[in-house]
């Protein structure tokens, strides 16, 4: 077994780097080569802005190439939950913009001819337990009403024409749900960033930020300093650099995923006979799909824990008794790859955009970013530029977590509550 990300194990090398010296400006620098870098890189370089990725370790070596492989329509939180909380008008505003964030994938992966396997064959949302299915059919009766009229609601008497497995009693299909090869994508949108003249330097830490003036920012790097027009912050959980700000207000929580070796089409196909995207309806929960080689990928947040190699293996032993309890028929499947990344994750799980002392940012995607970061790297580009744009995630107020300091301290403690909620509820 591989502590590797399936993703970036089998991706295509990235060759558009830079080379050579820093420039000594740019008109924007970006800060951060994961989709939301990426895609706002191309988007700028598109509309002919000199601009300049800086990536501390490689292109796509955190999160956008160590999640699950998801890109799916519909909000992370419960929509209807969503509604009573924000209202109807706010969190269709927030439903739509998923939808559209998964679109606007599809494009640059036609537009680019990205061989990354994409497919657009729904999101299943299945429950756990028979107490959780009224959850669904009051979620699907909202949705069906006001935001997706094509949404289906799979009542336990056929759940088994979806999945073979008796762990669960019904479903939410919201069909314009999509997966992809997160690795191939990304490497092919940082190709086509390049092509299109983005400057993009991996292993290029940023050391430091002063505001010179507005917007004008001197960055400090390991390899030198820019005077940047404008700078776009799409750092994600990262703990280190000069970003301390955004570190108080996003919490890095461990998602943990196996992959299995490549099995019999009609021995996976049995298990996700629709192949779809799956995800379950516990607190601690499992999502998974198959691949266009045939295998499972398999994640959870197994631990509440942080990723590193030993973590990583602990929580791979946990999906593995998860994957046989779910699915007996794979239960002796070999495990090719296991892996963990860390989650950006917001107070109310919504991302976050907008600009904070001269500074633009996009993050705090909360797990459900592979879709809406790369949508909110072109909303970025715009912004970045004065051009009008709608920002579905701009906010008045951002606090900080009252007691958290960036280090999140509360993760064992939040994974005993949400454990012991699951056996109750």
């Amino acid at each position: 077994m591989k502590l590797e990300s399936f993703w970036q194990a089998t991706a295509p090398t990235f060759t558009g780097a830079a080379s050579g010296e820093l420039p000594a400006k740019a008109d924007v620098v970006v800060v951060g080569g994961g989709f939301t870098g990426l895609s706002a890189a191309y988007n700028l370089a598109l509309a002919g802005v000199d601009v300049v990725v800086l990536e501390a370790g490689d292109v796509l070596s955190q999160a956008s190439g160590r999640n699950g492989g998801h890109c799916n329509t519909g909000v992370s939180q419960n929509f209807a939950s969503l509604v009573e909380s924000l209202g109807l008008e706010q969190a269709s505003i927030y439903y739509h913009a998923y939808t559209e964030a998964v679109d606007y994938v599809q494009s640059i992966v036609r537009d680019e001819a990205i061989d990354c396997d994409f497919i657009r064959t729904g999101k299943l949302k299945l429950a756990s337990k028979a107490k959780h299915f009224p959850s669904l059919v009051k979620t699907y009766e909202l949705l069906k009403r006001t935001v997706d009229s094509n949404v289906e609601l799979i009542d336990a008497s056929h759940i088994r024409d979806e999945v073979g497995s008796d762990a669960f009693h019904g479903g939410l299909l919201q069909k314009g749900g999509g997966q992809m090869h997160m690795g191939k994508f990304g490497i092919g949108l940082a190709q086509a960033a390049a092509e299109k003249g983005a400057a993009i330097y991996p292993q290029t830490p940023v050391t430091g930020l002063q505001q010179i003036d507005g917007h004008r920012y001197r960055v400090s790097t390991s390899r030198g300093d820019i005077d940047a027009g404008r700078v776009l912050l799409a750092t994600g959980t990262s703990d280190k650099g000069p970003f301390s700000w955004f570190q108080r207000r996003i919490v890095p929580v461990g998602s943990f995923i196996i992959a299995t070796e490549p099995l019999a089409p009609a021995k996976l196909q049995a298990a996700l006979i629709n192949n779809r995207t799956y995800v379950t309806s516990l607190n601690i929960g499992n999502y998974f799909r198959t691949t266009a080689d045939n295998r499972l990928i398999f994640g959870g947040r197994a631990r509440f824990a942080i990723s590193n190699p030993t973590s990583d293996a602990r929580s791979g032993g946990v999906l593995r008794t998860g994957l046989g309890e779910l699915f007996p028929s794979l239960a002796n499947a070999n495990i090719d790859y296991c892996w963990g990344g860390l989650v950006d994750m917001t107070a109310d799980r919504l991302p976050r955009a907008g600009e904070h002392e001269g500074l633009f940012y996009s993050m705090g995607y909360s797990g459900h970013g592979t879709q809406m970061s790369v949508y909110m790297g072109k909303v970025m580009a715009a912004l970045v530029t004065g051009k009008p744009v709608s920002n579905p995630w701009q906010r008045s107020n951002w606090a900080a977590m009252p007691g958290y300091f960036g280090k999140p301290w509360f993760l064992p403690v939040a994974g005993l509550y949400y454990k012991a909620k699951d056996k109750v509820s």
